[in-house]
């Protein structure tokens, strides 16, 4: 992740891309004791994502953030849900920060599509803050106002998958609840690869994955996905929703479609709702592509960060 600072009419700016994540690997294990799930997931930055533009003005203090949304698919995210908001004013509660801001978000990571797009947007705007906040703020090298540990801290309130944006790694194992961060090299199969990102045009909750997950265990009828790869990857999400409703439908079709179209490995990413395929070279993800142009709103074609 990295960020560019510029200085228009006096007013301090800082442009940041907030990148997409992948859940190459997924699996899910039991309820801690503050209502959180251990998880132990292959997390992939992409090269995809979206970018902010930041801006302060220690003239005019506000509490509360102007955030603009630019988003082609005119979703609408209420202030009360939109985690850029929560960022501003954990931010503030730590530091006292009280300077007037704008944010314009260039939204491309489609919501819910658990990619971790609301994550990777508050990442943003803290490392942002955490610059413009600094008594040096003009200058990046300062490193900003808090530690990179303060900052995870905030980082994890917010949001499980929150502190691997902060980490700024391309690729890392995560475990615990999102927090316990190790960086890994990807083979070089995957870091070659090129990514084919497939949205059906729908958000997938979280908390009610979560909530399908635990009364499938507790039943004892979840099981594993079917797959057409020898790949060691899977997602535990996947079977469940199968199993439960046709969201799960929707994506075993989209999965072997990729799988048809010469993807190396397809599967989920997070809880859904954006499933991908990882093609070997761009003259099949062009042939993919190509093929299932029409058929569901959103296809991206984009590449991990370690490549």
């Amino acid at each position: 992740m990295g960020f560019f600072y510029v200085r228009l009419l006096s007013v301090p700016q800082i442009r940041i891309e907030a990148p997409a994540k992948l859940n190459l690997h997924l699996s899910i294990g039991g309820k801690r004791p503050d209502g959180f799930h251990e998880i132990d997931s292959l997390f992939l930055a992409l090269s995809f994502g979206d970018t902010l533009l930041i801006e302060n003005n220690p003239l005019f203090p506000d509490p509360v953030p102007e955030v603009i949304m630019e988003w082609q698919a005119n979703n609408e995210i209420p202030p009360e849900k939109n985690i850029i908001y929560k960022a501003v004013s954990l931010f503030r509660i730590h530091t006292g920060y009280t300077d007037g801001l704008k944010i314009t978000v260039k939204k491309r990571i489609p919501p819910g599509g658990g990619l971790g797009g609301g994550s990777s947007d508050a990442a943003a705007v803290l490392l942002a803050l955490n610059i413009l906040a600094s008594p040096g703020g003009s200058k990046i090298e300062n490193g900003g106002l808090l530690e990179k540990s303060v900052l995870c801290e905030m980082g994890a309130v917010l949001g499980s998958d929150v502190p691997f944006f902060l980490s700024g790694l391309p690729a890392a194992l995560v475990r615990g609840r999102g927090e316990i961060i190790q960086p890994c090299v990807l083979p070089e199969t995957i870091r070659n690869s090129v990514f084919l990102l497939v949205n059906p045009g729908f958000s997938s909750d979280t908390a009610e994955a979560y909530r399908l997950l635990d009364n499938f265990r507790e039943t004892g009828t979840a099981a594993k996905a079917a797959d057409n790869s020898s790949w060691p990857y899977t997602n535990d999400f996947l079977p469940v929703f199968e199993a439960c409703n046709n969201n799960g439908k929707i994506f075993r079709q989209i999965i072997d479609k990729l799988y048809t179209l010469g993807a190396c490995f397809a599967g989920l990413s997070g809880s859904g709702s954006t499933c991908f395929g990882i093609f070997p070279d761009r003259d099949k993800i062009k042939t993919a592509r190509e093929t299932i142009a029409g058929q569901w709103p959103v296809i991206i074609e984009t590449f991990p960060l370690a490549h």
